[in-house]
């Protein structure tokens, strides 16, 4: 069969090229055009002279990164908020999916998943404080824990570990396990019903149909979210961080992304140190994306690229 020429491939398809250029514009433009920006990483930038004015000092700026007093403790706190959003909040989507298709009642269903689903659209903000509501002196959660015996106090002000990383954690899946199980719930009802049906007629239980059934055949679903979630972790919600933060807890909850922004714009503004964090976590974010999609593929999941 005779190959396509390019000529020919555009008179078939110019109208779908056409359809396609606002969005190839669209990522050229917000995607491609500010990764010039890299170059502030390797400058003394001022905003005045701009890119081509400024100096040019190396590798300076992570230097001075790497050698903050705070930058390993934001190294831990990075690696166990992380360690944290890759367990807790990844599991938490998956168990409401298998949850919400168990339900009987499809009116039941439809008003819990909405109401599940409404947390991902409100704002960094104002989940911020609903949080520091909740949790100060005399807070709702403050005074349910202090029923069990806790010690009345502003939690967000604990510095011992895990506190913080615990308020994180659980911050990160209320607002995001609703609109996560997405996924896991469109897997779950392409899953043939015969297969339930007949396992059932087997005698096996409902666990036993979820542990082999379900569980195996979204299994490429789970890792492919997986492989897409540890590429984004290392984001680990910093503008709700920023926003919950204090002083106080800087020792455990002070990370990459809360670090730079206290070093690049804190007493003076410095661009190159931020574009050196920047390019430096977008260098661990693909790394950690490369080395979830080798093991994705090694167990047959769904690949990416």
């Amino acid at each position: 069969m005779r190959k396509m020429t390019w000529r020919e491939d555009w008179m078939r398809n110019k109208i779908v090229y056409f359809m396609m250029l606002p969005i190839i514009i669209y990522f050229i433009v917000t995607k491609y055009l500010p990764m010039f920006g890299i170059a502030m990483a390797f400058q003394n930038f001022n905003v005045v002279r701009g890119f081509f004015g400024s100096k040019f000092i190396g590798f300076e700026n992570f230097e001075v990164l790497f050698t903050g007093d705070a930058f390993p403790t934001a190294i831990r706190n990075t690696a166990v908020m992380i360690l944290m959003n890759l367990s807790i909040g990844f599991i938490a989507p998956i168990i409401f999916a298998l949850l919400i298709t168990s339900m009987r009642g499809k009116v039941a269903k439809r008003i819990c998943q909405t109401i599940c689903y409404t947390p991902n659209f409100v704002a960094a903000v104002v989940v911020a404080n609903i949080v520091i509501m909740f949790l100060a002196n005399d807070g709702a959660v403050t005074e349910l824990l202090a029923i069990f015996g806790l010690k009345r106090q502003n939690w967000l002000a604990n510095d011992n570990p895990p506190v913080f990383w615990l308020i994180n954690t659980l911050m990160g899946v209320w607002q995001g396990f609703g609109f996560g199980s997405i996924m896991y719930v469109a897997a779950i009802h392409n899953i043939n019903g015969d297969l339930h049906e007949a396992a059932a007629m087997d005698g096996a239980s409902r666990w036993q149909r979820v542990w082999r059934i379900t569980l195996p055949n979204i299994l490429p679903i789970v890792l492919m979210m997986f492989t897409i979630q540890i590429g984004f972790s290392i984001n680990m919600g910093f503008d709700k961080i920023l926003l919950i933060y204090m002083p106080q807890t800087y020792s455990v909850a002070d990370n990459l992304y809360t670090y730079t922004y206290r070093m690049a714009f804190g007493a003076s503004t410095d661009y190159g140190l931020g574009a050196a964090s920047g390019l430096f976590q977008s260098v661990i974010s693909t790394i950690l994306l490369l080395t979830s999609q080798k093991l994705s593929a090694k167990n047959n999941a769904i690949k990416l690229f």
